[in-house]
């Protein structure tokens, strides 16, 4: 994933862009950028590996180093970016969100006669990011070379690209899968993914940019390029997992959906004459624990935070590329409460279960803790398919997905035919999934939410959200 911030403004940005970008850290693991424009230096860009360090002390002397009334910045889990651009277009910094799946059929088909190279990176991959901008620069302005982009990509890409002179151009990805929001204040414009990186820093939104939506902010103004399209699916993860609580897309808040998430799978619960006996609900923090809450207001059983995660000298446990590493730094992190944790019930909410690897050092470390069951409720549905629309920091295949494995410990490939039974935890299949992940866990019991209570959590018609890793549904 990743996630992106520009402002111009009629003074010296540098600060908002790169608290801006900064306030998008959640979102990527591996690269930080800043370009930048300033009428006596012209175009500038500084890129850095945030793997071990976060953008903000990496990025420290970056008003040293860089001037500008207009910049971009942006955070990234794949591809350096922004990168700088000189083509028929003029000069131009990029740095786009989302994935190309198609790269190699995109350089046969339209630029294998045009430039014949592109820089490769590791493994011999093409930077999306050059690939992307190579795209744009075949039509005669910016807003026809992103719609055409948009149009042949195989994948989804929102645009950040800050002209030579200033102004920046925001294109939000044709089917509105991830949000862009244009925020003002007294001296400009800004365009951001995370609509509370605007607010916090003076600006009101003003804009939330349609699928497909075409803009350019200068100073003084915001001119619209391309009218938004009429369909939409926003991605139903952000709500549930990765975008920030304090955040709002379509106007629904994060952290207000989690609530309400969370007590629809008590209310299942319940229904199901579930929750007597347990003693505490907790969640798997960071983003399990709103979940949690609302399920804990619901059921009336007192909320707790039977372990806390130790973050003042720990880096983010998903950094690393090694699963063992990542396995271990979690586990350091995890700091019990004994009198939450011993001979207690204790029913934890996550926010998702992926592969799993994690939960079970979690569930392992509760019981040696002293737990007397734990008690585990996802709050998304079985993740069955690897997104192929974003680009998360970890690229996932179906097979590495522990509902997908499990299947096929049951029932091998021609259980793949009953994915929607294994889903729905009402049907024998449902039961059987469930029952093995649990073996495989530790857990006492298991849960998922279901995509209609998802659907309803949010509050936006399923036809506008993109439910694909749940249920195959494009």
């Amino acid at each position: 994933m990743g996630g992106f911030f520009g402002v111009a403004s009629k003074n010296d940005c540098m600060v908002d862009v790169f608290f801006g970008t900064d306030y998008h850290s959640h979102l990527g693991t591996r690269r930080g950028g800043l370009a930048a424009f300033d009428e006596e230096t012209g175009l500038q860009r500084q890129i850095h590996n945030i793997e071990n360090s976060p953008f903000r002390t990496r990025f420290e002397n970056i008003f040293d180093e860089m001037k500008g009334s207009s910049a971009i910045g942006c955070i990234s889990s794949m591809e350096p970016q922004p990168l700088l651009i000189r083509s028929g277009l003029g000069a131009f910094a990029i740095c786009f969100i989302g994935i190309i799946n198609n790269s190699d059929e995109l350089i046969e088909k339209y630029l294998s006669k045009n430039s014949g190279f592109f820089n490769a990176m590791t493994g011999g991959r093409v930077n999306s990011v050059e690939l992307l901008a190579a795209l744009i620069s075949l039509k005669e302005d910016f807003t026809e070379g992103i719609k055409f982009a948009q149009e042949v990509i195989d994948g989804t890409a929102s645009i950040l690209i800050l002209k030579e002179g200033g102004n920046i151009i925001a294109a939000r990805d044709k089917m509105g899968r991830l949000p862009v929001l244009v925020g003002k204040d007294e001296s400009g414009f800004c365009v951001t993914f995370e609509s509370f990186a605007a607010k916090k820093l003076g600006y009101e939104i003003v804009e939330e940019l349609g699928p497909g939506e075409i803009v350019e902010i200068s100073p003084d103004r915001m001119v619209r390029l391309a009218e938004p399209g009429k369909e939409m699916r926003i991605c139903a993860f952000l709500w549930s997992y990765y975008g920030y609580s304090t955040s709002t897309y379509e106007g629904i808040n994060v952290e207000t959906m989690r609530y309400r998430n969370g007590s629809l799978l008590a209310q299942m619960d319940k229904l199901n004459g579930f929750c007597d006996h347990i003693d505490y609900v907790g969640g798997v923090p960071d983003s399990g624990t709103p979940h949690a809450i609302g399920y804990a207001n619901e059921s009336k059983i007192p909320f707790a935070r039977p372990f806390i995660k130790y973050t003042p000298t720990w880096s983010r446990s998903f950094m690393s590329t090694k699963q063992s590493e990542r396995a271990k730094v979690a586990k350091m992190k995890q700091m019990p409460v004994d009198e939450l944790i011993k001979d207690k019930d204790l029913l934890f909410v996550d926010d998702s279960i992926v592969r799993g690897t994690q939960l079970r050092e979690t569930v392992d470390f509760l019981y040696s803790n002293g737990a007397k069951s734990v008690h585990m409720r996802s709050a998304c549905p079985p993740i069955m398919y690897g997104c192929k629309y974003l680009n998360f920091s970890r690229a996932t295949s179906d097979m590495e997905l522990i509902a997908r494995r499990t299947i096929m410990e049951l029932e091998g490939e021609e259980g793949f035919k009953y994915i929607e039974e294994y889903s729905d935890g009402n049907t024998e299949r449902g039961k059987k999934l469930r029952k093995a992940i649990c073996e495989k866990f530790h857990f006492a019991s298991l849960d998922f939410q279901n995509v209609e209570g998802i659907v309803k959590s949010i509050g936006l018609p399923a036809c506008k959200l993109c439910t694909y890793c749940w249920n195959g549904k494009e």
